[in-house]
């Protein structure tokens, strides 16, 4: 790569921005990643805060191909590294990972191409970095810099958290001149300062980009059938997409897989009880297939990326908002309209309550992981614009409401709550604190149900309180109730709820409480998030489908996924450019010299036949 630079140099007062356009095919840089270039290029330290999608990893493979020297990035997963290299493989760059699953003569090549200066980025994790052979091959070779990605992983306090990455301070005690970058997309403000202070990052410059996903369309519904609330979603806003769906147990996650294919959407499990070739094998269908879903734990998805995801679902509650945005963030990585859709019940509450007590993490963790689930919920539960609720947990101020999630395309109705919930705590106190909800709701609207006279309730002054309210009405309550932390369910027991302290207040009648409510089940067909022809003439998409078939077989004789070839983008600006010659195809982005030559003329072909 370095006869590129090389001509960068003499042709460009700007060699990062002419780099840019003739490896990656990109005509410019997008926010701060031409600051963070430059900076980085000219031998600055960096934190690096940007969304998924948002181009982090241009931020240190230009500054590698620009400064001399092999670049060392440090990532967590084997997929991801693999993932990377094959894409800068595609663009013309000399890269390769070392991991657990290269041979021995493999090793040594890539260490002997690194000692003669062949080799542009190397990925590895952690462990293999700071282990005494390579510490000792980095003595050898000249190093361009050091990229740490995934840096969150570095924090005791985040949701994906690595020991390994703790080592990684002594890199700035070895290697004082080299400079670093660490880079990560979900970082809040604590978490950025054990980032600093864990990787000794202090006089490192801080970019932090905006949270905002605004291609991503936020959904939440509370829980009647899921099976069906997804199908629903699937059939009307994603028939034939790519997709993650989301599930908090194993058994859910085999179970989801295997109904979606009954059902005809080819879906594959993945999580730890799989073995591991398993796991790798469905894995790798996903990134290399086209309108596959793939039905995961949280295990599953840090090492993806792949673009063309179009929504994710969660079936169960996320743990954290953190966790939320990370997994959320696999949608729509190329740009394009994606959805992240999600359905919660009462039950999540309590499973997740249930694993977080049980768990042998210290008093003060818990305490810090409580605080997120209850972030988690009162998101849930928001009844203003999500993506103003989610940016704002984050720090983040967003002025007006984003006009792209439910809230704000169908406004929640709100109702005073006040003497409902008053009823309900009533019936929580008066019932002896140790029963859930459906016997509550039985008690409150007048059942006299075997297990109501077994204990007498038929004769407490709460009894029949709330006839005029529906049983849905009531349990949609409770989950709230719960939610904003008024009623604690006994984990210890048979899940039976009690009052907490925050709730007298309210049972005193202090507090007005409003709350939402929820919306009628949906019947008719909703209109779908991404429209199913995208253009404006029949033609266009018949060019559009004819340049995926040519991008698919090209793929496959390289034996690479789809979107390594090129992203759906770059097609759509085909489509719409309508290139006739190599040097019209040459401006379109993400078509950069190596793509050019490789599968310029295969893409002409086939524009020129639909001219």
């Amino acid at each position: 790569m370095s006869n590129v630079v090389d001509h960068c140099t003499a042709e460009s007062a700007d060699p990062a921005l002419t780099l840019l356009h003739r490896v990656f095919g990109f005509r410019g840089f997008r926010g701060q990643q031409g600051e963070i270039v430059r900076h980085v290029s000219d031998g600055g330290d960096a934190l690096v805060l940007m969304p998924t999608g948002g181009g982090k990893s241009l931020c240190y493979q230009l500054p590698a191909l620009l400064r001399p020297g092999v670049a060392i990035v440090v990532s967590p997963l084997i997929a991801l590294m693999q993932d990377q290299v094959r894409a800068l493989s595609q663009a013309g760059v000399r890269a390769a990972s070392l991991n657990s699953t290269c041979g021995l003569e493999e090793l040594r090549t890539i260490e002997q191409d690194m000692r003669r200066g062949e080799l542009d980025l190397v990925y590895m994790a952690p462990e293999r970095l700071m282990t005494p052979r390579m510490q000792e091959l980095l003595q050898q070779v000249p190093i361009a810099l050091f990229a740490i990605d995934e840096a969150h992983c570095v924090s005791q306090w985040g949701h994906d958290f690595r020991p390994e990455y703790l080592q990684l301070s002594v890199l700035h005690e070895r290697f004082p001149r080299v400079p670093r970058i660490a880079l990560t997309a979900t970082a809040d403000a604590r978490t950025r300062q054990e980032i600093v202070r864990r990787l000794g990052l202090d006089e490192a410059r801080q970019f932090l980009s905006s949270f905002d996903r605004p291609n991503i369309r936020y959904r939440v519904t509370p829980r009647r059938n899921a099976r069906d609330q997804l199908w629903r979603f699937l059939e009307t806003e994603h028939p034939g997409d790519a997709g993650i769906v989301y599930c908090l147990s194993r058994r859910k996650v085999d179970d989801m897989a295997e109904w979606l294919n009954s059902k005809g959407r080819p879906a594959l499990p993945y999580h730890a009880g799989l073995d591991a070739a398993t796991r790798q094998r469905n894995q790798q269908r996903f990134i290399e297939e086209e309108g596959l879903i793939v039905v995961a734990t949280i295990a599953f998805g840090m090492g993806i990326d792949k673009p063309d995801v179009r929504f994710v679902a969660h079936l169960d509650l996320p743990r954290s908002m953190e966790a939320y945005y990370q997994e959320t963030g696999r949608a729509g990585r190329d740009g394009l309209p994606a959805t992240a859709w999600m359905t919660y019940g009462l039950q999540d509450v309590i499973t997740l309550r249930q694993m977080l007590d049980s768990s042998e993490a210290g008093e003060a963790h818990k305490r810090v992981e409580r605080h997120r689930l209850e972030a988690m919920l009162a998101f849930c539960e928001h009844t203003a614009c999500r993506r103003q609720s989610l940016l704002g947990y984050f720090g983040e101020d967003l002025p007006e409401p984003c006009g792209n999630c439910d809230t704000c395309l169908e406004p929640v109705e709100t109702w005073d709550a006040t003497e409902a919930a008053r009823k309900a705590l009533s019936a929580v106190y008066r019932t002896g604190q140790m029963f859930g909800v459906a016997h509550l709701v039985d008690v409150l609207r007048g059942r006299e149900t075997d297990r109501v006279r077994q204990f007498g309730h038929h004769r407490l002054s709460v009894f029949g309180l709330g006839a005029d309210m529906e049983a849905g009405q009531w349990r949609t309550l409770f989950r709230q109730l719960v939610a904003l932390g008024l009623v604690e369910v006994d984990l210890d027991g048979y899940g039976g709820l009690r009052l907490a302290e925050r709730c007298r207040p309210v049972l005193r009648g202090e507090q007005p409480l409003h709350l939402r409510r929820d919306p009628a089940p949906a019947r008719a067909r909703r209109k779908r998030a991404v429209p199913e022809t995208p253009f404006a003439r029949p033609e266009d998409e018949q060019l559009f489908d004819a340049l995926r078939v040519c991008r698919r077989e090209l793929a496959r004789d390289q034996g690479v996924p789809p979107y390594m070839i090129f992203h759906d983008s770059t097609l759509r600006e085909m489509v719409e450019l309508r290139p006739d010659t190599l040097d019209a195809l040459a401006g379109i982005n993400g078509v950069g010299e190596r793509k050019l030559s490789l599968y310029g003329d295969d893409f002409l072909g086939v524009v020129r036949e639909h001219l």
